[in-house]
Order: structure tokens, then C-alpha cells, then sequence
């Protein structure tokens, strides 16, 4: 019998105070999962988050972090261990925001910030939390990636080419942790809709939604749902994937 019923699972998603971290804490918690909702600055909305999965009869923990520090995210992983309980699944999913252009005029330093923020992001995490999954011989590891990865567009090269040294991260570490129950995938969205563009009526972008086969965008509970069947029991046999959903705009090739 198919069951996502994650009871007794923690999970620990980064950047939960934002659009798609919202949604998929969510859907995590309707699963049954008790949820640790990091935030960096947002602290007013990662409160009102955790007050909406308690109502809905699940446990929840705000945890403040700089996911590009490491001694920052060491100390979220003492904070949580002293007061919560440490995660089974952890979802890298921050990352920081920049102004895209083209590769000669884009900043030098919005080539460190997503580095940071994507590769360097996941590997203290890493080090941070999978010594706990090892110990239980189990684990889930789930890294937000993006279609951009492989489409490798004009005027994204620092997104580009931090995500794609991501990919090759969780490759590894798959290989690495595989032993010991643990999983390490990549979920990788399309354009998704999220709140902000159902307040600002902006849902549909007709030239985008012609390149992709399915003809329209993804939305956030699309990717959550995505996320969330990796992170359980019936994903147990998947690791080291990179998975599209992008409505068939990415199809890796084999």
C-alpha cells in the first residue's frame, strides 16, 4: 500500500520563510512530519509558519542561520539538538537573490554569492547533520536545483555555474552516505508560480509556456510534491538524481 504518512520524521528545510520553503513545510506537516523552519531575516513570517503547523497538530522549531557560514550553521545544528529534535531530512533550499545580466556586466561578487549559497550551503549542511542520519542509518537530502542548470541560458551564468557545481556535489556525497540509508537528491523546477504571482496576477507568461511540452508553468506545490515523495519511504531505492519539473522543458539524455 501507498503510504506518505511521514510520522516520526523531522524535517529541516532552509530558507522555510520563503515562497516555495513555505509551501513545502506545508506539505511536510500534512504529511504527518514535524518541521524545523529556518529562516535568515524573516522572522515575523517563519513565526506565523510555525503557529500554522501547530494548528495543524504537528510539532514545529524557528531556527535562525546564515546557511553561508559555516560556524552559523553549526550553531543551528547545537541550537536544535538542545531543544528539538534533530532532523531525519534536511532540504537545502535557500538561496541568495541577485539581479541576473549578461557574464560581462554581472557583479564579480554575484559569482561567490551563489557558490556560497548553493554549493558551500550544502556542504554545511552536510557536515552538520548527516553525522546524526549516519548514526540511525537513515537519511533524506534534498537540494532545490533549477532547470537553468541545464538549459544554461543567457544572462544566468552565476546561477549556472553555482548550480551546476551543486550537481556535482550531491553526486558525490550520494556515493559517499549511500551505505548507510542515506539519500541525496536534486529536485530541479522549472519557472514555478508561487505566491507572489498569484497576489500580483502575473501567473502566465505565454512566450515562456510555448517552450515548455506541457504548455503552461509548474507551480510550487508542484515542486513541494516532488520534495516531499523523495524525502519518504517510497523514494528508498532513488539517489543521486537530478530531477526535473519543468513540465518537460529539461529531459536529460542517457
Amino acid at each position: 500500500m501507498l503510504n506518505l504518512d511521514m510520522h516520526g520524521r523531522t524535517v529541516l528545510i532552509t530558507g522555510s520563510a520563503g515562497q516555495l520553503g513555505r509551501v513545502m513545510a506545508l506539505k511536510f506537516a500534512e504529511c504527518n512530519a514535524d518541521v524545523i523552519v529556518h529562516y535568515h531575516k524573516n522572522a515575523a513570517k517563519a513565526a506565523e509558519l510555525v503557529k500554522t503547523i501547530e494548528a495543524m497538530g504537528r510539532k514545529a522549531y524557528m531556527v535562525q542561520a546564515d546557511i553561508t557560514d559555516q560556524g552559523s550553521v553549526q550553531r543551528m545544528k547545537e541550537e536544535i539538538s538542545s531543544n528539538f529534535t534533530m532532523p531525519d531530512i534536511i532540504v537545502d533550499n535557500a538561496v541568495i537573490q541577485y539581479e541576473w545580466k549578461e557574464l560581462l556586466e554581472q557583479d564579480i561578487e554575484d559569482y561567490y554569492s551563489q557558490f556560497e549559497s548553493c554549493v558551500m550551503q550544502t556542504v554545511y549542511m552536510a557536515k552538520a547533520f548527516l553525522p546524526h542520519m549516519k548514526e540511525q542509518k537513515w537519511g533524506r537530502v534534498v537540494c532545490i536545483n533549477t532547470e537553468c542548470a541545464y538549459m544554461a541560458e543567457e544572462r544566468n551564468s552565476a546561477y549556472t555555474s553555482a548550480k551546476r557545481g551543486l550537481d556535482g556535489i550531491v553526486r558525490v556525497l550520494a556515493k559517499e552516505v549511500g551505505e548507510y540509508g542515506i539519500t541525496v537528491n536534486q529536485v530541479a523546477p522549472g519557472w514555478t508560480i508561487s505566491e507572489k504571482e498569484r497576489l500580483t496576477g502575473v501567473e502566465s507568461h505565454p512566450e515562456y509556456e510555448a517552450t515548455v511540452p506541457l504548455r503552461r508553468r509548474g507551480t510550487d506545490e508542484e515542486i513541494a510534491h516532488m520534495v516531499v515523495f523523495l524525502s519518504s519511504d517510497l523514494a528508498s531505492f532513488t539517489t543521486g538524481a537530478y530531477i526535473p519539473v519543468s513540465g518537460g522543458r529539461v529531459m536529460p539524455g542517457i
